[in-house]
């Protein structure tokens, strides 16, 4: 295979690095001779020994920083997906319209013939996930539960949007949500997207996206009611809070947190998240941290996940309607350190109040995402 040199750095400086900046210049070309080898091979083709030519560096240097070529492609296409530049679209002022223009961003990106080329960068397209993505979530059991909670997390993003711009009213006890609405237009769409690769010419682009326009006429009998979580306890703290640097993957630009709720969520609970942000007091910051045990691969997938998601909801609705909470990965759990959240995994749920540069309460265990309200009353009564 020729070598296109798309990966190799050698500017004279090299012998003057420290470790972790020699570190993190391998981990650059690697990612750069990555991106050059799925763009030109695909995910099925690329090997790691090809990688590492192209990076010259040794397969042990490439495996120093990413255990597969599945992580090192996960990480391509979270970081493709996060600087993807967005289509300028006339935002719609009703949820049917917002919906239309959510899934035209959506469909604009499937093939059209059985003639695609997989070539270039559209290797790196979401819509490739229906074709090299797909099939290892399906065959690796711990991909299975942390993607079906992308979705739903995906679902409750675009559902907090559609709420805000119908406005529905809350009734006593329960509110109406809308992310009934939001998954069924997800399955519309990721079946349009499975099936674009088997059967191009079976799938109208016009008509996927009338599909979703209509759904919000739809009757989904979709209420959420408050879980019990009583037996998760409140403890009321004074600790500095310092916040490490994030971006909101809702918004898509970095992020400062000083002030209100804050969870921590592993990858297998992330439709918790839902409770943190419907328990929360109306003027208070919310902010939902993702971490997970498997840094290498389930955190790129969640990054992946958001950004496609959100840069869709940022193209179709008016920013005053985009969901009201701050969603971050947090891949080597830093965020959660400061949280005062130690040996985090995919099963970890806690979740705390921030005022005034300190930690003033914290609830750690399941259905502590449940606790937002009793959580700023512990701080605000301490």
């Amino acid at each position: 295979m020729p070598n296109l040199g798309s990966g190799r750095v050698n500017d004279g400086t090299v012998g003057r690095l420290t470790r972790v900046q020699q570190q993190e210049l391998n981990r650059s070309r690697v990612l750069t001779a990555a991106r050059a080898e799925f763009s030109e091979r695909g995910f099925r083709r690329a090997t790691v020994a090809d990688i590492a030519v192209r990076a010259d560096l040794t397969r042990g240097a490439v495996y120093s920083n990413f255990p597969g070529k599945r992580a090192l492609y996960l990480a391509v296409l979270a970081e493709e997906a996060e600087s993807a530049g967005e289509v300028v679209h006339a935002h719609a002022d009703t949820p049917s319209g917002a919906l239309g223009v959510f899934a035209s961003t959506w469909v604009e990106r499937l093939p059209r013939t059985n003639n695609y080329e997989y070539q270039g960068s559209v290797q790196l397209t979401s819509p490739m996930l229906g074709v090299d993505l797909i099939p290892e979530i399906l065959t690796e059991e711990h991909f299975q539960r942390p993607f079906a909670q992308l979705v739903k997390l995906d679902a409750v993003l675009l559902g907090f949007a559609l709420e805000r711009m119908h406005q529905h009213p809350h009734l006593p006890g329960a509110s109406v949500r809308m992310a009934g609405v939001a998954e069924s237009v997800l399955t519309v769409l990721y079946g349009a997207s499975q099936l674009s690769f088997v059967a191009p010419d079976f799938v109208d682009p016009a008509k996927v996206i009338a599909t979703c326009r209509h759904i919000t006429s739809i009757a989904i009998d979709d209420r959420w009611t408050r879980p019990d979580a009583a037996e998760v306890a409140v403890e009321t703290v004074h600790e500095e809070w310092s916040c490490p640097r994030a971006t909101d993957v809702v918004r898509g630009k970095p992020v400062t947190i000083d002030d209100g709720t804050v969870a921590v969520v592993g990858m297998n609970r992330l439709d918790h998240i839902e409770h943190l942000a419907r328990t929360a007091p109306n003027d208070a910051p919310v902010t939902a941290v993702l971490v997970t045990a498997d840094a290498a691969e389930l955190a790129p997938l969640a990054r992946l996940a958001l950004a496609d998601l959100c840069r869709s909801l940022r193209q179709a609705f008016p920013s005053p309607t985009w969901p009201h909470l701050q969603v971050i990965v947090d891949p080597d759990a830093d965020i959660a350190a400061a949280c005062g959240v130690t040996n985090v995994d995919d099963d970890t749920e806690a979740a705390v109040s921030i005022s005034d540069g300190h930690i003033r309460a914290r609830s750690i265990g399941p259905g502590a995402c449940a606790r937002a309200d009793a959580l700023r009353s512990a701080a605000r009564g301490r």
